[in-house]
C-alpha cells in the first residue's frame, strides 16, 4: 500500500509542502505547478508579497513577460558558458509611500524544494527606476544562492523542465534594510517581505 508523503520544511519563514500534501494545497489555494514536474513533485511556496501591494509597471529591454531568456544573459556556469550579462529593467508606478527599491530573480523550479535564488539588489534609491549591469549609488548587490555576488543567469539542468525566471523589482517603505551584502537570499527576502507596499514582475522562460 502506498503511502501519503507529507514534508514540510521553512524557507525564509514560509511553509513548503512536497508530494501529495503539495498536490491537496494547490488544488485548495488555486496554485498550479509546471506542467511534468521531471518527478520531483511540484512545491507550492508562499507568494511573499502582500495583497495590498501596488501593482508596478516592470519592463526589459531583453526580454518581455512570458518569454524565453535572452541566450546572452544566461549563466557562465554549471555548464552554460553564456554571456551572465545582467537583464536591463526599467520600472514606473510605486505608490507614494515608496522610500527605496528591491530587486530580485528567483527560480521556483529548480530541484532544490526551495528554489534557487539568482540576483538581488536592495537600498536602490527612489530616484533610480532602471537597473542594468551596475547598480546604482547606494544600492547593494546581494548574494545569490550559487555564493557569488550579483547576478547570475539561468543554467537549469539538462534534461530538465522548463524553468521560470521571476524577475521582481519591490517598492519598499524604508530606506534601507541595513543588511550587508553577505546576507543569505532567504533571510534577505524575508526581511524585505515586511516593507513591501508595491511590485512589478516579469516571468521568463530557460530550458536545455
Amino acid at each position: 500500500m502506498k503511502r501519503s508523503v507529507r514534508t514540510f520544511a521553512t524557507v525564509a519563514g514560509a511553509a513548503v509542502l512536497v508530494g501529495s500534501a503539495a498536490t491537496a494545497a494547490a488544488a485548495r489555494d488555486g496554485h498550479h505547478g509546471p506542467v511534468g514536474d521531471g518527478g520531483y513533485g511540484f512545491t507550492v511556496i508562499r507568494k511573499g508579497v502582500p495583497d495590498s501591494a501596488t501593482r508596478m509597471t516592470l519592463t526589459s529591454l531583453d526580454v518581455r513577460d512570458g518569454g524565453a531568456f535572452p541566450a546572452g544573459s544566461w549563466a557562465n556556469a554549471f555548464g552554460c558558458s553564456a554571456g551572465n550579462r545582467p537583464l536591463r529593467l526599467s520600472w514606473s508606478g510605486a505608490p507614494a509611500a515608496t522610500r527605496s527599491y528591491a530587486v530580485t530573480m528567483y527560480d521556483p523550479d529548480a530541484p532544490s524544494g526551495s528554489g534557487f535564488w539568482h540576483w538581488l539588489v536592495w537600498d536602490i534609491p527612489t530616484g533610480d527606476t532602471t537597473l542594468g549591469a551596475k547598480p546604482p549609488a547606494g544600492a547593494v548587490s546581494g548574494t545569490n544562492d550559487a555564493g557569488g555576488t550579483g547576478y547570475l543567469g539561468p543554467c537549469p539542468p539538462a534534461g530538465d523542465i522548463g524553468h521560470r525566471y521571476q524577475v521582481t523589482v519591490y517598492a519598499l517603505n524604508v530606506a534601507g534594510l541595513d543588511l550587508p551584502a553577505d546576507t543569505p537570499p532567504a533571510v534577505a527576502t524575508f526581511t524585505m517581505s515586511g516593507h513591501i507596499v508595491g511590485y512589478g514582475r516579469i516571468t521568463a522562460t530557460a530550458q536545455r
